[in-house]
């Protein structure tokens, strides 16, 4: 795209994702530099492709959009990347504890399985 426009439904198509989606991210600060041309029509840039990208990873990594609301405000109102990044270190770490401890959870349950098939078999083979 470089220095190249494109409209919210080419956005759309390329990171499969609707475009209501993309209008909602802009509505609630996600996305802060949306142009506009004649007759109001957004066009969007590279770098809004680059921070949709972002977006969706940090949403693929159990980020909610609350807290990357929170990421926003602290970079557009302090301007301080080391308090933003040690902010997200902390989000993810937190996020990464829910994980280990689904995972867990899922170990036990499919432990669980096993054992309830295998007596099932059990049952069968009488």
């Amino acid at each position: 795209m470089g220095d190249e426009f494109t409209s919210i439904g080419e956005l759309a198509r390329q990171l499969d994702m609707s475009q209501r989606t993309i209008r909602y991210y802009e509505e609630i600060g996600l996305l802060n530099s949306i142009k506009r041309v004649e007759g109001g029509r957004r066009i969007y840039t590279d770098a809004d492709l680059r921070r949709l990208k972002l977006i969706k990873r940090l949403k693929i990594m159990g980020m909610t959009l609350t807290d990357m609301q929170e990421l926003e405000a602290m970079w557009t109102y302090e301007k301080s990347n080391e308090k933003v990044l040690k902010r997200l270190l902390e989000l993810l770490g937190n996020h990464l504890k829910r994980l280990d401890d689904r995972i867990a959870d899922l170990d036990i349950l499919r432990n669980e399985i096993t054992e309830y098939q295998e007596r099932i078999r059990a049952k069968m083979s009488k």
